[in-house]
Order: C-alpha cells, then sequence, then structure tokens
C-alpha cells in the first residue's frame, strides 16, 4: 500500500534528474502531504524522449464514466498488473516512474489511534516509484497514474506488509521501455539497503495538513505509542 507521499525536490532538479523535457504545468513542490486524487510528477518515456508531466493519481480505467465510476485505483499490485483488465495493456505499454521524497505508511496505538511514519532513503536520494500510466476522457483527456506495489522488504514489514514498487536508476531506462523488453523482473521488493523510517506527528493523519513539520522526525520519548 501507498497512500501518501512527500516530494520536496524542485522541479527542475527532476527534470535533471530524470534527463526529462518539463512541462509547464507541473504540480507546486515542495509538497510534504500528496494525497491520493491530486497531481503528482511523473516520468514517462516516448519517441522525443523523457518527459516530466503531471498526472492525477488515480488510474481512470477507459470504461469509467466519470472519475468516481469505481474504486479509487492508486496502487497496482505487481503479481497481478499484468492480468487486471483494468491495468494489463498500460502495464505493457505505458510505464511511467512516480517521483517522491519519501513516504507515509501507518500503524496503530493500542487505542486505534492511526501512528504515522515517514520512510525515504538512506542517502536521501528522490525515490522513483514504478508506476503506470493511461489518459481518460474525451477531447482533453486527463493523464492517470498508479503505483505499483510487491511484498514489503525486512524494513517497510516492521510497519506494513506491502510497500511502493522502488527503481534505481539503473532500472529505469528497462521500465520505461527504452531498453528493451524484460521490465517484469524488476517487479520485486526492493530498497532493503537504501530506506530508513521514522515517527512523525499525527498531524499528517489530515490531508489538510501541510508544512515541512510533517516530515520532521519525533524525539524518542514520543515516538513510541
Amino acid at each position: 500500500m501507498c497512500g501518501r507521499i512527500a516530494n520536496t525536490l524542485p522541479s527542475d532538479a527532476m527534470a535533471r534528474l530524470f534527463a526529462a523535457q518539463p512541462a509547464n504545468d507541473l504540480p507546486p513542490v515542495p509538497n510534504f502531504n500528496i494525497c491520493p486524487t491530486t497531481r503528482v510528477h511523473v516520468v514517462r518515456g516516448g519517441e522525443t524522449g523523457r518527459r516530466l508531466v503531471p498526472m492525477r493519481w488515480g488510474f481512470l480505467p477507459r470504461w469509467y464514466k466519470t472519475e468516481s465510476d469505481g474504486p479509487l485505483l492508486i496502487n497496482a499490485r505487481a503479481e497481478t498488473v499484468a492480468e487486471k483488465p483494468a491495468f494489463r495493456a498500460a502495464c505493457r505499454d505505458r510505464r511511467c516512474l512516480v517521483v517522491a521524497t519519501g513516504f507515509y505508511e501507518w500503524t496503530k496505538a493500542p487505542d486505534g489511534t492511526r501512528l504515522p511514519w515517514f520512510f525515504r532513503r538512506r542517502d536521501g536520494a528522490p525515490i522513483a516509484f514504478g508506476g503506470i500510466w493511461q489518459d481518460w476522457g474525451g477531447e482533453a483527456p486527463m493523464a492517470t497514474c498508479a503505483i505499483l506495489t510487491t511484498a514489503a522488504n525486512a524494513c517497510v514489514a516492521e510497519v506494513h506488509h506491502r510497500m511502493p514498487l522502488i527503481l534505481e536508476p539503473e532500472d529505469w531506462p528497462l521500465w520505461l521501455g527504452e531498453a528493451g523488453k524484460g521490465a517484469a523482473r524488476l517487479m520485486v521488493p526492493g530498497g532493503e539497503d537504501v530506506l530508513g523510517f521514522f515517527r512523525v506527528g499525527r498531524q499528517v493523519n489530515s490531508n489538510r495538513a501541510s508544512g515541512p513539520q510533517l516530515i520532521e522526525p519525533l524525539p524518542a520519548e514520543d515516538a513510541a505509542p
């Protein structure tokens, strides 16, 4: 599961990192509380090279008549993405990278309170999530995307049993279809040695919360349930 992310990298830095031409209408950054159905920074390939573009986080199958015509598809399970009617064509032909600084997961305190944790790379580099995308709509189609998830690695499993698919730079060309076929082999848990995590304040439990304090580690004495 990946249901909330943060992105603090400037758009021009993202464009340089991914060697992508940036669109003119990218979402504002930094954003410390990116929620489903909002726009995210996405890298996609194409005949003219990579593009850094905005997409709605929430994949819309072509048969949806409205944005709320079915389940909100923010994630796609790597184990079944190639088989599901909603995703299989996109998995084959329209893979992308969703850019983030980190992501949130939650545990529960004994009283049921949701306790948020923030995951990021230990080296401070941005995270590239493996994703799929699809245009939806009529005359002015909207680009939509979903983040693939896998079984959690040992690090993430301390908090949640699923994790987003994390791709390293050497894997980006294969995932984007620039280096031939075989992207399916990348759909396995990653980030075992690169991710770290810590408790953050419960303010992020609200999808209206914003600001850099959302990703500040709690003092040790406050981090325990």
